[in-house]
């Protein structure tokens, strides 16, 4: 659970002001400040390598990250803003804010299909479809799930799992209100097609 929270390692900036970013980005580093909780706003560098890795990454934002500073406790971070080149589209500052445990916030988590060869519908030949293979959901920062399990014991051919189907941690809810569909058990492909070719037919001798 909290021990999949990824690592994000940041130096401590002694400077402050546009001189300190510059020279910052100079080095390869990328200016960032932490804020938030009930400690003072932390001025920090992050190797600009890692940092355009973790975005390319994708998620960025609705990662929660263990923000490790040589000197300091480690502490629950997420990103408010990424300050990019107008030209370059490059990171040149990033905004995080200090999360306590209790804090709720919005992250994607991934989702497990368990129990495929108890699936009725998946011995027949069909075959399963996923919609959403993670889920943006609220969560308390202290408690975060690794995953969601999606139980397929049962499923025949036609059948959707819905979000209200799936069993979610204790003060855990989805950020979407309607009851969305995470995955299905649609016919094989060749069934599907002969299916077609027979409603054509049926439609033609009309």
């Amino acid at each position: 659970m909290a021990g999949e929270i990824p690592d994000l390692e940041a130096l401590e900036r002694t400077g402050t002001g546009k001189g300190a970013a510059r020279q910052a980005r100079r080095d390869g580093l990328v200016p960032g400040i932490v804020f938030g909780g009930e400690s003072e706003p932390l001025p920090i560098n992050i190797p600009f390598n890692k940092l355009l890795k973790r975005l390319k990454a994708g998620r960025f934002k609705s990662t929660l990250f263990n923000l490790k500073v040589e000197g300091h406790e480690d502490v629950r971070v997420i990103c408010r803003d990424v300050q990019r080149d107008v030209v370059k589209d490059l990171p040149t500052h990033v905004d995080f804010m200090r999360l306590r445990r209790t804090s709720k916030v919005n992250l994607f988590i991934p989702v497990e299909f368990i129990n495929e060869e108890a699936a009725p519908g998946i011995k027949k030949g069909g075959v399963l479809t996923v919609v959403r293979n993670e889920v943006e959901l609220i969560v308390t920062a202290g408690d975060i799930p690794e995953k969601i399990t999606v139980d397929l014991t049962g499923m025949n051919i036609g059948d959707i799992v819905h979000i209200s189907d799936v069993t979610l941690p204790e003060g855990t809810k989805p950020t979407i209100d309607r009851d969305f569909v995470i995955a299905n058990i649609s016919a094989p492909s060749g069934l599907a097609a002969a299916s077609d070719d027979e409603d054509e037919a049926e439609g033609g001798e009309e």
